[in-house]
């Protein structure tokens, strides 16, 4: 058994079996259902009430029971963002996350903005989701074990990664029984100290009060708001998670509107259940931070002290659930980052190559770029779940304010034409309003403590997003100046030259040119003529042969693919059609795949069998300055093609196209 051999075995069985992209089948086997949509994206803003709620307890101080008035407006603000996430979902019914939004009704920069927000913010859901996971998981473990959480959280981002390489329904179908635990041990367990302390009511509605003509009289009635609204700010990270659905609209079931607002209407109620519950529980059973655990591991302890060995299991096994649904909140940075990257590819401010698909249909070097960049931040913030928060917290609001700003300039313009706007503009105006506050405020008690990391490594992806647009707009302009030089200067001295009668036998024993091409462009155009130029009349036969590429882009549903196929045949027939009226046989292939070299290798022998004579050409694309960042923007997929092609024999040429 070869090396080759050998890699192909363990790449099935690691990331699985290829996929056939002519299945019609194949998008309603992969796509989510409202319940697993709930679980894999929904699991982002759930796991929040593991680290969201404790932190603005904390930022209280000694002022506990002013949580109330905390935990109130961020139900209500969970709801608010929610009902305008709804909005945006029935407004781009194809996909409308932050990026797609403000792009849309904004700008094209400030949607990048979005977009470079977001993927940064979905970088910190993977880390802080698998760093609040190993706290969780070793608040129960001895202290001596502490030394090893940092391994074990990058162990986990690579497991996760592994693990989205197979496939979105994949990745998700195995998590879902630990969903169904960490649902039930912590809605038991709120519900448990709610049944236990029916009493007691009254008296947390009492202490409440006195805790507030108590810290009015200590620190003045605004000094009082300012702290209420400076915790409320601070549990900002309990929203994340919340727009993971509306940029994944793609991977959902039919009718994919519905389901995502079926989905919206789950995260909403569970997460609001859970905040409310968590930090009503915490005044119950007067919680305080203890070194080493987090504020549930300490609360589930203080439920359970009575229970004897049961109370134990039940820690260890609640405990185990939320480690594991921060584990599972991590698919949010899988499934939304990737697909964030790719239509930034698409509209060219990040490099083509985060567009394309596995043969699973995954954007494998989106997984990878987000599995890498998580692993790196673990190590340099060493796990700590408190800096992460701060960094997290800021980005997520960057995109939740431009996607308000957005809708409100979408509904005002659409005032003439949609029924019942003014309530809708007045949901999105409020949701534009709460953003903005928690943005600004956040940004700023935050700055000094690590937020100016995050708005510099946002500024900084946002300024290399520049570069990248310019590089392929400058590519594309020139591309376009050559087809049109191509034209002008090749085209009538080789239609003037060459006989009209078209010729619609083969001779299999002529020369054949097997021409790659990728659309009817400036760079096929100038791979012909070169051909014609350089050999003259060497040639009788002409094939040429397109692969169309599934990527992001067109991997939406049966009919782009079909008319990804459609366009593909008209680009092959205008070839075609043009070499017949010059007197040369030609004909075309074409295909769809997620691979351009395995299908041009698949198709090739089959031409070689029938025109035996044939020498491939292919054009590249070379620059004035060769770099690293212009191999990285442009895939030099013929290079790859002329490799796999030299080990089977094969003659393979490629002309240089210079730009």
């Amino acid at each position: 058994m070869n090396l080759k051999t050998l890699r192909e075995k363990f790449k099935k069985i690691v990331i699985g079996d290829e996929l056939n992209p002519h299945d019609r089948s194949i998008f309603h086997r992969l796509s989510l259902v409202a319940f697993l949509a709930w679980v894999g994206l929904g699991a982002d803003g759930l796991s929040s009430s593991c680290y969201g709620p404790e932190e603005a307890f904390l930022a209280l101080g000694h002022h506990h029971y002013l949580s109330i008035f905390v935990a109130i407006g961020t139900v209500i603000t969970i709801y608010v963002i929610s009902a305008c996430y709804s909005q945006i979902i029935e407004v781009f019914p194809t996909g409308g996350g932050g990026y797609l939004v403000a792009s849309k009704l904004l700008s094209p920069t400030w949607g990048m903005i979005s977009g470079c927000a977001l993927f940064i913010d979905y970088v910190l859901t993977i880390t802080i989701s698998v760093a609040s996971g190993a706290d969780a998981l070793f608040s129960f473990m001895p202290s001596t074990w502490a030394d090893h959480k940092l391994a074990f959280a990058v162990a986990g981002v690579a497991a996760l990664t592994v693990l989205n390489l197979r496939g979105i329904k994949e990745s998700v179908i195995p998590l879902v029984p630990v969903f169904l635990v960490f649902l039930l041990t912590h809605v038991f367990a709120i519900l448990y100290t709610f049944v236990t302390h029916l009493g007691n009511f009254t008296e947390v509605a009492l202490k409440t009060a006195g805790e507030v003509q108590a810290t009015r009289t200590e620190i003045g009635f605004f000094a009082m708001i300012i702290l209420v609204l400076r915790a409320y700010s601070l549990g900002a990270g309990t929203y994340t998670g919340i727009e993971a659905v509306s940029n994944s609209i793609p991977l959902l079931r039919e009718p994919k509107v519905e389901t995502g607002k079926r989905t919206m209407k789950y995260m909403a109620a569970s997460l609001s259940f859970m905040v409310l519950g968590l930090m009503l529980a915490y005044l119950f059973y007067s919680v305080h931070p203890v070194p080493g655990k987090t504020l549930n591991a300490v609360l589930f302890e203080n439920i359970s002290a009575a229970w004897g060995g049961y109370g134990q299991t039940f820690v260890l096994v609640t405990l185990l659930s939320e480690a594991a649904i921060l584990l599972i909140a991590a698919q949010a940075g899988f499934l939304g980052g990737p697909r964030v990257l790719a239509n930034m590819a698409l509209d060219r401010w990040a490099p083509t190559r985060f567009a394309m698909l596995s043969d699973r249909f995954v954007s494998m070097n989106g997984i990878f770029i987000m599995g890498i960049s998580a692993a790196i931040l673990m190590i340099l913030t060493g796990g700590s779940v408190r800096l992460l928060v701060v960094l997290y917290s800021i980005n997520v609001f960057i995109t939740f304010f431009l996607s308000q700003l957005g809708m409100v300039k979408h509904w005002l313009s659409q005032r003439k034409n949609v029924e019942k706007w003014k309530k809708r503009f007045l949901v999105s105006a409020l949701g534009l309003i709460l953003t903005a506050f928690i943005l600004v405020s956040v940004t700023v008690l935050k700055f000094h403590e690590g937020g100016w990391v995050t708005l510099l490594v946002t500024g900084s992806l946002v300024g290399l997003s520049f570069f990248i647009k310019r590089h392929y707009n400058n590519t594309l302009q020139t591309l376009r100046r050559l087809e049109g030089l191509v034209v002008s200067t090749f085209g009538a001295t080789f239609e003037s030259n060459t006989p009209k009668d078209k010729r619609d036998t083969a001779d299999p024993a002529a020369k054949t040119a097997v021409i790659l091409v990728n659309g009817f462009n400036g760079l096929g155009l100038h791979t012909l003529f070169n051909v014609i130029r350089h050999f003259g009349d060497t040639f009788k036969n002409f094939v040429f042969i397109q692969v169309g590429i599934i990527d992001a882009g067109t991997f939406k549903g049966a009919a782009e693919v079909e008319k990804l196929e459609a366009q593909c045949k008209k680009d092959i027939d205008r070839y075609v059609d043009f070499m017949k009226r010059n007197g040369f046989y030609a004909e075309g292939h074409t295909s769809i795949a997620h691979d351009a070299v395995e299908e041009v290798a698949e198709i090739a022998p089959k031409i070689l069998k029938k025109f035996p004579h044939s020498i491939i050409f292919g054009g590249q694309l070379v620059f004035p300055d060769d770099t690293f960042l212009s191999r990285f923007l442009h895939n030099y997929t013929v290079f790859a093609m002329q490799r796999k092609f030299y080990h089977q024999g094969i003659p393979v040429v490629i002309l240089p196209i210079r730009v």
